[in-house]
């Protein structure tokens, strides 16, 4: 058991949802990364999750591209967020989860890849581009060190392949709450309910509800329907918003705070 399941073993005990902040690395600094995710403890984010920086994102809206054009033209690599991660871990134990496109990782090599992130900390991988069928290897390597692999369900994921899913995620399911790419939203579908209802049907394992959720109200509503909320780009945005401040890390805790509804 890892951080990941133990921290949603903890909620579960509590009988309380899990809280998951995304944030590009290396946006606006991986000094100012670091910084915020140990900051985030204190604004009672449960996860966080760390994107790595990538040219040609699939499931990015326009506001974590440019995040990650910062982050690139910042000289930021998967190498160097890797240490980035070991830093943190020297000051918490938060659960870290990184969200990175397969070609970082088919560069990287994906035996050493899994076994490099779980040295520097990592606790649970997030490949958006990677179908399970074709992610045997790395899998495989998570499993055998004991990091998470996170799998996508989303508003069109047929029966069939909701079970292959399920059956083979492990940390968490992410739910897609919306067909399209991330990015703030007035309003969510209305259907969010029924699709996670239909795969909490088959599984027992924690489904996490992201794409699209950027107010505290949203964040109150998803967090009835599922086990936790993954807020990105409103964060990444708030990120962006403070660049060059001095008191950039405290500003975007307390938005975050907010968020959370605290």
């Amino acid at each position: 058991m890892n951080r990941l399941d133990k921290k949603f073993e903890e909620l579960k005990q509590a009988k309380k949802k899990a809280f998951i902040a995304f944030i590009t690395a290396g946006d606006p600094s991986l000094k100012v990364t670091e910084e915020l995710v140990c900051s985030f403890e204190r604004s009672n984010v449960d996860i966080v999750e760390l994107g790595v920086p990538f040219s040609d994102p699939l499931a990015d809206g326009p506001t974590i591209q440019a995040a990650s054009q910062r982050a690139l033209a910042n000289g930021v690599t998967l190498k160097k967020i890797l240490n980035t991660v070991k830093n943190i871990r020297i000051k918490t134990e938060m659960p870290i989860c990184l969200m990175t496109y397969y070609n970082p990782v088919f560069h990287y090599g994906e035996e050493k890849f899994v076994e490099d992130a779980r040295k520097c900390g990592v606790d649970g991988l997030i490949i958006p581009d990677l179908p399970h069928q074709e992610a045997k290897i790395l899998i495989a390597s998570a499993k055998k060190n004991g990091v998470s692999t996170i799998l996508f369900l989303t508003p069109t994921t047929t029966k069939k392949r909701m079970k292959e899913v399920v059956d083979v995620a492990t940390g968490f399911i992410y739910y897609v709450s919306l067909t399209g790419v991330t990015g703030e939203r007035k309003a969510l579908p209305t259907d969010v309910a029924g699709h996670v209802k239909a795969a909490k049907k088959i599984s027992t394992k924690p489904i996490c509800i992201g794409f699209g959720i950027s107010n505290a109200a949203q964040v109150k509503a998803m967090s009835k329907i599922a086990d936790g909320v993954i807020v990105g780009s409103a964060i990444v945005k708030e990120i962006n918003k403070n660049a060059g401040r001095k008191d950039i890390v405290k500003k975007v805790s307390s938005y975050v705070a907010k968020l959370r509804g605290l």
